[in-house]
């Protein structure tokens, strides 16, 4: 039989095989709309293991990678596709029967996986067939159709009973006499039998019994599967698939909003300090979808539906034509540990959902159980978020946004449409690539997050961090400015304080107010430094006049508490 390199080699094309050609064909069928989304088996796999995963364990990875989750995802994806593909293929070498049996009960997973995504059709597994198809071939082929023929069977044993053993690993026919170091005699023109006497397969037809393997046959087979499979991957990343959103996006010009409001007043110029403003490109993105989905401003509709009097399905094109506004809002993440980065701030531009609601006409009462209180959001991918109704209809600038800062939305961050709602983490509020209101009441619906044991009510809280020094940064003993920023959406921020070593709080100097859905810079001037090792800790009070706690609490499952502390080192 084949050594195990060879054999795990061969289980390792097979797979790749089949993803290859299931990717290839998914993307040409997307490029020419025959296909969803949901058709990319790799998609469909990432999208199903994010849905399975505990709460618990989404959170320790976002602790553990951040922004990087995604990527994290894909290696440990990867490891469990190539181990799956050496364990098939270390079966084949006993029995490629059950081999390919393995390899079809993976199929079917995979199947399951691109059947349960949003909007997924039945003929979305063309792709995943087509490629299992290729798969199976492979690994079948690679035993069947590399049986030396009887008669050089026959000579091989002879020349093996006649001589004695030979054994190689060498597939140049090299030699060496004595113990096994690899299996199976030679043939007549030298060549290894890999196989020996128990093919899986059953014997050569018209063989006295047993078979062998060409080894050369056998490795060029696999070889040429894994090049296929590697040509097939690579094509099926140049078809534009996303060309058609990326079109639609550039074509799309901003509207003048109706109703600007700029952020008074001028930032802190910190070396290292957050600016104001984060760029789009490092805009943090935290979310479920294991790949960006794609909408074109002409396939996006928003059905309203629930408790209203008047459901109705608005356009792209009708929703830009209502009065718009830019607000400027900073969006923070519940999984942010206290001092992380998972926050941002942009400018935003899009209609309010009270708007929008508005013409659906809410209900004030469903019967006896009251009225609405929640509107569940439906993003294009299936993910679901419920949103306190009177966060929705309070007159804070809750947005179906389709602009960030000064340019459509990027495709990452929900274009062409998302929900942006201040003072609330984002698991209950910002909805990407949203297409569907229900207004409704939290008793009757769950959500994705809720459903994991996160709270059904989010609202963020008092918190802030140090920007400058960074921890364990040395600078020179003198005067050290420490800043950084500090956030209380929806209340805002009044003070913010620096401690050191544990001594009285000192205040620091704040930016410009701003609004009270921004995050506010602050910076202190340490004068007279000591060399040395020194704690610094900072804390916000809000305009509520609630100071920041101190007790530790994890994101889970309303968002962490504490105070960001850094440790600095003061040279001579």
């Amino acid at each position: 039989m084949p050594g195990r390199a060879a054999a795990v080699g061969l289980g390792l094309a097979a797979v790749a095989l089949t993803l290859g050609v299931a990717e290839l064909v998914a993307a040409g069928g997307q490029a020419v709309g025959l296909f969803g989304p949901a058709a990319a088996p790799l998609s469909a796999l990432g999208a199903g293991f994010i849905d399975l995963t505990p709460g618990w364990l989404k959170d320790l990875a976002v602790s553990w990678f951040g922004v990087h989750d995604k990527t994290a995802l894909r290696v440990g994806m990867g490891v469990v596709l190539v181990l799956a593909a050496a364990v098939i293929g270390l079966i084949g070498r006993r029995s490629p029967r059950i081999a390919a049996a393995v390899a079809a009960g993976l199929l079917v997973v995979a199947a399951v996986a691109v059947l349960t995504r949003a909007d997924a059709a039945a003929f979305d597994l063309a792709p995943l067939i087509v490629g299992g198809t290729a798969g199976l071939w492979l690994l079948l082929s690679a035993w069947r159709r590399t049986a030396l023929p009887p008669d050089v069977l026959a000579a091989a044993r002879r020349r093996s009973a006649d001589d004695g053993p030979v054994w190689s690993d060498d597939p140049d026919g090299s030699t060496a006499a004595g113990p096994p170091a690899g299996p199976g005699p030679r043939d007549r023109g030298g060549r290894v039998v890999l196989t020996g006497d128990r093919h899986p397969m059953g014997p050569v037809a018209g063989a006295g019994g047993g078979t062998g393997v060409d080894r050369r046959q056998f490795l060029r087979l696999a070889g040429s599967g894994a090049v296929v499979a590697v040509l097939a991957g690579a094509v099926s990343r140049l078809i534009p698939s996303g060309a058609d959103v990326a079109a639609s996006r550039a074509a799309f010009g901003l509207p003048v909003a109706g109703d600007l409001l700029p952020v008074p007043g001028t930032p802190l110029d910190v070396p290292g300090l957050a600016s104001f403003i984060t760029p789009n490109a490092d805009f943090y993105r935290i979310d479920t979808a294991f790949t960006v989905p794609r909408m074109t401003t002409a396939d996006w509709r928003l059905n309203v539906h629930g408790l209203v009097d008047s459901p109705f399905e608005l356009t792209f094109d009708e929703l830009v034509v209502m009065p718009s506004v830019e607000r400027t809002i900073t969006l923070t993440c519940v999984s942010n540990e206290v001092g992380g980065d998972l926050i941002g701030t942009a400018r935003w531009q899009g209609v309010r959902i009270a708007d929008v609601l508005a013409r659906a006409g809410v209900r004030t009462a469903d019967g006896p159980q009251g009225g609405p209180d929640c509107v569940l959001s439906t993003s294009v991918d299936g993910f679901t978020v419920t949103t306190p109704l009177q966060a929705l209809t309070d007159g804070r600038d809750a947005l179906l946004a389709y602009g960030m800062n000064g340019e459509p939305l990027p495709q990452e961050h929900g274009f062409p449409v998302r929900m942006v709602v201040p003072g609330l983490y984002g698991y209950v509020s910002a909805t990407k690539w949203v297409v569907d209101l229900a207004v409704t009441r939290f008793e009757r619906v769950s959500a994705f997050w809720s459903d994991r044991g996160w709270a059904e009510e989010g609202p963020i809280k008092l918190s802030s961090r140090i920007d400058v020094p960074r921890p364990l940064e040395p600078v020179p003993a003198g005067e050290v400015t420490i800043a950084g920023v500090a956030w209380a959406q929806h209340i805002g921020v009044a003070a913010v304080q620096v401690q050191i070593d544990g001594g009285d709080w000192q205040d620091a100097e704040l930016s410009d107010a701003g609004t009270a859905d921004t995050w506010r810079q602050w910076v202190y001037r340490w004068v007279d430094a000591p060399a040395g090792e020194h704690w610094l800790r900072c804390r916000a009070t809000d305009a509520a006049g609630t100071v920041q706690t101190a007790d530790v609490a994890p994101p889970a499952p309303d968002g962490s508490t504490g105070l960001d502390a850094v440790k600095l080192i003061v040279s001579p």
